[in-house]
């Protein structure tokens, strides 16, 4: 038997320090009967019957077309169908054109990558997704500069920092791209948006200050027939770019950039996300047509109601948890998010504590998230009685109590 390469040992050793320090990843299956308390299923129309009925629809009515995609948008992979398709979501999004990807991690890389141009400033919430860190990574961006999470505050400053430090910034010749998410996905709260526009607006008089919305949380759950928070604000016109993804509360998979026809027409050309993978395959896109013939019909309305009413609850529930040393409420100061943090020091033990009782969440570990931030995540979704929301909550103060009465138990021990 030949000895292990050095690749081999290289890449050993690289896991063996993630399971060192607790940060091992996995591939798990939710156990038979769990109740869904993890998933980005918001609207709860993965298990839809009504949704199931659209798409079946759907693909009757293109029963004659090639399934398979063909190739790239570029040589084989275009079709009326998506272009169809393109027009169609964005207008119903209230945006100028649109342009389909693969997913939102090829949408945000893609765009991030090639729109800043050669030195160019992005600034982002320090909080903000991977994929535009990894389009930032690959950009010809001058600079990337974070601001504190949420804070506009230090948005401003750093974006006067900016215009105060770089004539050509000031003079409106250098753009400035700042990059935010309507709902975080691991603290689960709304960015202050409307503050966000006021503030690029006031620092940047010669109109080169450019916000790029990542709505895919929010698509589905905020505003009117689930168009997302920024239609739900009115502020189509103050966003330069904004991304909807399909994988969440639409239960497909894909996004879509919604953007002017220069800028579509920019990343046709140059987004190599799009260029250069195959384009989604026909059944991915009549699942996407069939979910949002849900909500431009209002057929989702009521699922979109109760998904806020169990919202509402749920966040009423926790708030009669005390916070503990074992135990503590991320985003307590905002009840209308679908997306709460549990803070814990030992978030897999909560969240196996919950999954033995058919209660699915996820540990959320470093270095998804930065130590000392380690949590289990807890998402609400429209299907989600208040029952099991209450047997939920009830389950976590139970664990609370048994860590606390552990951890007396061995100060007890200490002080003998």
């Amino acid at each position: 038997m030949s000895s292990p390469s050095s690749l081999d040992r290289s890449m050993s050793a690289a896991l063996l320090r993630r399971q060192q320090i607790s940060s091992f990843r996995s591939l798990t299956l939710a156990p038979q009967g769990s109740i869904d308390f993890s998933s980005n299923d918001f609207l709860s129309l993965s298990a839809s019957a009504s949704f199931r009925a659209s798409f079946q629809r759907e693909l009757s009515r293109i029963a004659h077309a090639p399934l398979g995609s063909g190739g790239s948008r570029l040589l084989d992979g275009n079709s009326v169908y998506a272009e169809d398709l393109e027009v169609d979501i964005a207008g119903f999004l209230q945006g100028k054109a649109g342009l389909l990807f693969n997913s939102g991690f090829d949408a945000n890389s893609g765009f991030f990558a090639c729109v800043p141009q050669p030195g160019d400033v992005v600034v982002y919430d320090e909080l903000i997704h991977a994929s535009v860190h990894e389009g930032m990574r690959l950009s010809r961006a001058g600079r990337t500069l974070p601001f504190a999470h949420n804070d506009v505050g230090a948005l401003e400053a750093v974006l006067r920092e900016l215009v105060d430090g770089d004539q050509l910034v000031r003079d409106g010749k250098r753009n400035v791209f700042v990059a935010v998410e309507t709902l975080y996905s691991m603290d689960g709260d709304l960015a202050p948006l409307q503050g966000i526009v006021d503030t690029i607006e006031r620092v940047f008089g010669g109109g080169n200050g450019y916000l790029i919305v990542d709505e895919a949380h929010s698509t589905g759950v905020y505003g009117d027939m689930g168009r997302g928070l920024v239609c739900e604000l009115g502020l189509e016109e103050k966003v330069f770019a904004r991304l909807h993804t399909f994988g969440k509360a639409l239960a497909c998979n894909g996004a879509i950039i919604l953007c002017s026809p220069l800028v579509r027409q920019y990343l046709i050309n140059y987004a190599r996300t799009l260029i250069f993978t195959t384009s989604l395959s026909l059944p991915a896109l009549a699942a996407v047509r069939a979910a949002f013939t849900l909500l431009w019909n209002g057929d989702t309305r009521d699922a979109q109601d109760r998904l806020h009413s169990s919202i509402k609850h749920l966040h009423n529930q926790l708030s009669r948890l005390t916070s503990t040393a074992n135990c503590v409420l991320q985003n307590s100061d905002q009840n209308n998010t679908p997306i709460v943090s549990v803070l814990t020091p030992k978030p897999r033990l909560l969240a196996k504590y919950l999954q033995d009782r058919l209660y699915l969440v996820r540990p959320i570990v470093y270095p998804t998230v930065p130590r000392g931030k380690e949590r289990v995540r807890i998402c609400v979704h429209s299907a989600n009685t208040h029952e099991e929301v209450d047997g939920l909550v009830a389950r976590i103060g139970e664990w609370v109590e048994q860590e606390e009465k552990a951890a007396a138990v061995t100060d007890m021990k200490a002080n003998l």
